[in-house]
């Protein structure tokens, strides 16, 4: 960082701006994929502000993959992984099995309040973290987790999800303006394993979908299904020209 750079004040908290800011510079090329990022005293002192402030600009940068914190090395612009481009979406999970003929039912496996860790998914103060198991025809078909902004979603503090699903729930009372799909092979673990009825190291596919209103975050959620149990399709056509 230069040390004379101005930093103009603008209607936005903070922490945003200097996310946004950043992240122009990684957008422009300016940055490059394995470049060190400002140390948070270089940004501290460039941005007038207190340790906290640069720290969730800098974790929400983590949490959307754009940079790296390592151990001793400092924060570092991430490498781009290797993804498709198909564009996928990712209906509320009733809806998919029912539109599949099937029969949809619901286990809320743990309910609890606590605080967004230092780095957890863009998300902070406090959250509700909720794990539920999705059935289909009494069989085991996804298993969530997933956890939800009080800020932003607060009457998610006092929902009954026994009777209605997370998802199902943020799909009816809490609007996004944004989303981010992640999509990932994975082997299920011991307790993913039993929970979803399988051999343990089973292949599954993970579905991770943070979402966002007018810049809040409202929810991430990780859903894992059997690797038999869902296909993704693109249907696309040649480019012309």
């Amino acid at each position: 960082m230069r040390g004379d750079q101005q930093f103009e004040l603008q209607a936005e908290p903070l922490h945003r701006r200097i996310a946004r800011e950043l992240e122009q510079r990684i957008a422009s090329g300016d940055w490059r994929p394995g470049h060190r990022l400002p140390t948070e005293a270089e940004l501290m002192a460039g941005y007038s502000c207190a340790r906290m402030t640069v720290s969730r600009a800098v974790s929400d940068l983590a949490a959307r993959g754009l940079v790296v914190r390592r151990k001793r090395a400092g924060t570092v612009v991430a490498h781009p992984p290797v993804q498709s481009s198909a564009l996928v979406a990712i209906p509320d999970i009733q809806a998919e099995i029912e539109g599949r003929g099937r029969a949809y039912a619901h286990r809320l496996l743990t309910q609890a309040v606590r605080q967004a860790g230092a780095e957890e998914h863009g998300l902070a103060g406090s959250i509700l973290a909720l794990q539920t198991l999705h059935l289909a025809d009494g069989v085991p078909f996804a298993l969530e987790d997933r956890l939800i902004s009080l800020a932003t979603a607060p009457e998610a503090e006092t929902a009954d999800f026994t009777a209605q699903s997370p998802g199902g729930w943020l799909l009816a009372h809490t609007p996004w303006t944004e989303a981010e799909h992640r999509i990932s092979a994975i082997s299920a673990d011991r307790e993913t394993a039993e929970l979803l009825a399988l051999n343990a190291g089973a292949a599954c596919l993970r579905l991770e979908r943070n979402t966002w209103r007018d810049g809040q975050a409202v929810t991430w959620a990780s859903q894992i299904f059997p690797g038999s149990a869902y296909d993704l399709v693109a249907r696309f056509s040649p480019v012309k020209g």
